[in-house]
């Protein structure tokens, strides 16, 4: 996990310009490095490294005596690289995973380069000799990625969209900063001047396709056919074999763990795997909550069962509500359940990059998405709707959850790695019949809960326990998150604020005083960039006014029984 940027074309003084980049230090703690491209006095990388694999060599921008025309600037992890080396016959120069890259690069031009990664990324990669620049980012987007590009080709790319918003050009306008979308390359021309023009940006892979990288995989020629015994088997295998590669580090690997589902899965499967790869040190987990949260409890029911080294990180409303300034801060997003959910995250993060020297962090994001968990799927009109309804949530995971997860870890030094978001294992699911996929007897994601029944990694209780969001989870059932951030921002927002939303903010107008309060402090961090969402995350097939699953009908009748 590191901070990338770059800037081709710049009108400004480039020692200036490089103070932009100073912004997204936080992704990269270890060490930093700022470098002109030989020959054109306006173009420039820079560079902040956390450093998880090739501790001496890792150093960005990468470049190798090989191909001594081409520089690469990458976040992320290529969990193939070694696979990728083998197959092909390639002579790596560094340790450094990344550096596959190059060599597809050479070999096959973009287009096969971007397809054969398996893993997360965003790279930046540059060719001297035939002038062009090139820009990608993983299916998921689970690394992020923004980029800015004027009319006359100034191009600034950055990790986030802090590093771009300050930049000075010639412009009257500031010039437009956007995500750049998740599963596509971008391949731009570099004039002498040391300007660019776009080329084309294209489509390289879509969460349903089985990726090109799959025919070098270690797991292969799955048994087909749909029969439950058979696609329980599937899950396993695939699941398993997304978190031991991602296993992939010179640096302690720690779990977050809320006691759901999700996260229960990934950490009971890791202490599984590295007791096998003999890794001596204890597997640190982390849960965090107030007083008598749900999550508390279930989290330290599933540590005792997996033997993990397990941490609690009890904070109260007080210190809740004094972190969302930052949460947005480091979100660049006002969406309702992105922030309320971000807050135990940030915190969290915050307690294992001083507290521990875990710095390589599993995660359970995605599985709702992929799984149909949130509560809503169970009122889906047909199963294949809710099948739609997952492809098109993994579509966005990057504008939600995905973006929750990498922000709030990033924002102190931690990598963060997400096994539910395998390709392979991603693919494979989605391939599965709708109606297998669907909600059962009442319980979402009844598919990934049967496949582990039988395993023993889990306790019963905790395999089949019901869906709880991060947000909620975190708190007392008698007064949730919800409802404490609620009676504060009451206090902070009146009414005719509120009934003036839709012509102070026109787009994406907030209808609750919590929108509000969250749009404002975004405002207040970046002014005129309301556009990096497109639209408020919400749930589907009911008529819901707010996100959380605490006001749908659902979880009510659940709390009366």
């Amino acid at each position: 996990m590191c901070g990338i940027w770059a800037l081709f074309g710049s009108d400004g003084c480039l020692s200036v310009q490089c103070l932009s980049a100073m912004k997204i230090a936080h992704r990269g703690p270890d060490a930093f490095r700022f470098e002109n491209v030989n020959g054109f006095t306006n173009c420039c990388f820079g560079f902040h490294r956390l450093a998880i694999v090739d501790q001496l060599y890792g150093m960005q921008p990468l470049r190798v005596k090989k191909f001594p025309y081409l520089w690469l600037c990458y976040n992320g992890e290529i969990y193939n690289y070694k696979q990728l080396q083998k197959h092909f016959g390639f002579d790596y120069q560094t340790l450094v995973d990344g550096e596959v890259i190059l060599h597809l690069y050479n070999k096959g031009g973009i287009e096969q380069t971007a397809s054969m990664l398996d893993g997360v990324f965003a790279f930046i990669l540059l060719d001297t000799a035939n002038r062009k620049v090139f820009l990608g980012r993983d299916t998921y987007g689970v690394r992020p990625l923004f980029k800015v590009l004027t009319d006359d080709g100034f191009l600034g790319v950055c990790s986030e969209a802090k590093g771009l918003t300050t930049l000075k050009h010639n412009m009257s306008l500031a010039p437009k900063v956007e995500p750049f979308p998740p599963g596509h390359y971008e391949v731009l021309d570099l004039k002498p001047n040391g300007k660019v023009a776009s080329v084309e940006v294209v489509k390289f892979h879509s969460p349903k396709d089985e990726p090109l990288h799959a025919v070098y995989s270690s797991v292969q020629d799955l048994p087909s056919g749909f029969d439950l015994e058979t696609v329980k088997s599937n899950i396993r295998i695939l699941f398993e074999n997304a978190v031991r590669k991602r296993l992939m580090a010179h640096r302690r690997i720690g779990c977050l763990l809320s006691g759901g589902l999700d996260s229960s899965l990934v950490a009971a499967t890791l202490i599984k795997l590295m007791r096998e790869q003999n890794i001596t040190y204890p597997l640190q987990t982390f849960a965090i909550g107030m007083e008598d949260a749900p999550d508390l409890l279930a989290a330290r029911k599933v540590a005792g069962h997996i033997g993990s080294e397990h941490h609690e990180v009890i904070f109260n409303s007080e210190e809740g509500i004094q972190a969302i300034n930052d949460v947005i801060f480091s979100l660049e997003t006002y969406d309702i359940t992105t922030v309320r959910a971000s807050v135990g995250m940030y915190l969290i993060s915050k307690y294992i990059r001083k507290k521990t020297d875990s710095a390589v962090i599993f995660s359970g994001e995605g599985s709702d998405e992929l799984t149909q968990g949130y509560i809503y799927f169970h009122k889906a009109p047909t199963a294949e709707e809710a099948a739609e309804e997952s492809e098109r949530l993994l579509r966005e995971l990057y504008l939600f959850d995905v973006l929750r997860a990498d922000r709030t870890t990033a924002a102190h030094g931690l990598e963060l790695r997400v096994p539910f978001l395998d390709h392979q294992f991603t693919a494979y699911y989605l391939s599965l019949p709708p109606e297998l996929r669907s909600p059962k007897n009442g319980i979402e994601k009844h598919l990934l809960r049967e496949a582990f029944e039988d395993t023993n990694l889990l306790p019963k209780e905790i395999l089949w326990r019901p869906k709880e969001a991060f947000s909620d989870g975190l708190t007392s059932v008698k007064k949730s998150w919800f409802s404490i951030l609620q009676d504060y921002i009451d206090t902070q927002v009146d009414d005719t604020l509120l009934e003036k939303a839709p012509e102070k903010f026109p787009f994406n107008p907030p209808r609750t005083k919590e929108g509000y309060y969250y749009r404002q402090i975004f405002e207040k961090h970046y002014p005129g960039h309301s556009d990096w969402l497109p639209h408020y995350w919400m749930p589907r097939w009911i008529k819901a006014t707010d996100p959380s699953a605490r006001t749908l009908q659902h979880y009510k009748s659940a709390a009366k029984e």
